[in-house]
């Protein structure tokens, strides 16, 4: 099993999230599908969302999503449900980073927050040109 693949499997037993919080949102009715369950596709882009604020962040300046591996869903989302994406670098390249981004429903009650969702996104730092350039180090 690759070092990602076993991240990936211990990330999906914790019962904490893991990484940075990078957005939090609410599912809304327009976000469903035709089973009234929030939309898949939605839930993946807030997570490329989530990722491209910790990539760009981290490399300063513009990021492109250039694959997203492993995602799996945990559980349906439902609406009204508030989510909260977490970001946790797993490797840096010269121009790329790839990351784990795990989506947690959290709860305004006593509630145990709950993994809805996880994968790995893979983000290449552009210039303005649409060149790449180099990212920084995770320590620097």
């Amino acid at each position: 099993m690759t070092d990602i693949a076993q991240n990936l499997s211990i990330h999906t037993q914790d019962n904490q999230p893991s990484g940075l919080l990078s957005l939090q949102t609410v599912a809304m009715p327009a976000d469903t599908n035709w089973s009234g369950d929030v939309f898949g596709g939605w839930l993946v882009s807030q997570m490329d969302l989530a990722g491209a604020v910790y990539a760009r962040l981290h490399s300063k300046g513009r990021v492109v999503t250039v694959s997203i591996d492993k995602v799996v869903f945990h559980a349906p989302v439902k609406v009204g449900s508030i989510l909260a994406c977490y970001t946790k670098m797993l490797r840096i390249g010269n121009t790329s980073m790839q990351m784990l981004i795990e989506v947690w429903e959290i709860h305004d009650d006593k509630l145990d927050a709950r993994k809805m969702t996880d994968g790995i996104f893979t983000f290449v730092a552009i210039d303005n040109d649409g060149v790449k350039r180099k990212v920084p180090p995770l320590f620097e």
